[in-house]
């Protein structure tokens, strides 16, 4: 084996990062295209700067919305199967979490000792379900605003107001918890996971360290 890899412990498969990744990429591409579609450039003259006209063409970013929420679409439904088929539940939350999530945060502030934990922390799996909800919400909403320019289908003026409402307010909520995420990694007890989401793999002394549950359970699996 490989020198460097004795050092590592396998995190993220590449079908996880695939999906990280893509579905980065087409909730950036959907805010930006959303934003067009209020329409927020030009009445702030963004389309007035250096290469930024086509944000102002409609029709354009009508397009970009669109293929950008059929790939969200089908990585989210793709996520949902594969670790369903799988039966890989590790970022689901679990009862006490939310006590946790204040121990570890209290522990990183006051630089004290941490409580064991698995694979991922309270406050991931609290972060992942808050940011898996919110898509689903940008998701069921968005369809519904389809809906309503289908000629052969009938969407209520109360339907398509609460859902044009809930879709304008998942976008922000959705916004702010990418900013806190992206903030989390200013956080240097964080930082050691981030080699993860590009190569697969993270520290073994920082899983030893922080996720000590999860690295018992990788041992056991190993040994048996």
């Amino acid at each position: 084996m490989n020198k460097k890899k004795q050092n590592k412990v396998y995190r993220q498969s590449l079908s996880n990062r695939l999906v990280h990744w893509i579905t980065a990429i087409s909730i950036f591409a959907l805010i930006i295209s959303g934003f067009g579609q209020m329409p927020m450039y030009k009445r702030y003259n963004i389309t007035k700067l250096p290469g930024a006209e086509w944000l102002g063409e409609y029709s354009l970013t009508l397009v970009m919305h669109y293929v950008a929420a059929i790939v969200l679409i089908f990585i989210v439904f793709y996520h949902i199967f594969v670790h369903t088929l799988l039966k890989q539940f590790d970022a689901i939350p679990k009862r006490g979490d939310g006590k946790e999530s204040v121990k570890i945060i209290k522990a990183m502030i006051t630089k004290g000792e941490e409580p064991p934990s698995e694979k991922y922390l309270a406050e991931q799996r609290l972060a992942y379900a808050v940011i898996g909800v919110t898509i689903l919400a940008l998701v069921i909403t968005g369809l519904v605003k389809v809906a309503k320019n289908v000629a052969f289908i009938s969407v209520s003026h109360p339907i398509v107001f609460w859902s044009t409402a809930i879709h304008n307010t998942a976008t922000f909520i959705l916004i702010f918890l990418i900013i806190a995420h992206l903030a989390a990694f200013g956080i240097k007890a964080n930082r050691k996971l981030l080699p993860g989401m590009f190569t697969g793999y993270v520290d073994k002394e920082y899983v030893k360290h922080r996720h000590s549950l999860w690295y018992k359970k990788l041992k056991n699996e190993k040994n048996s």
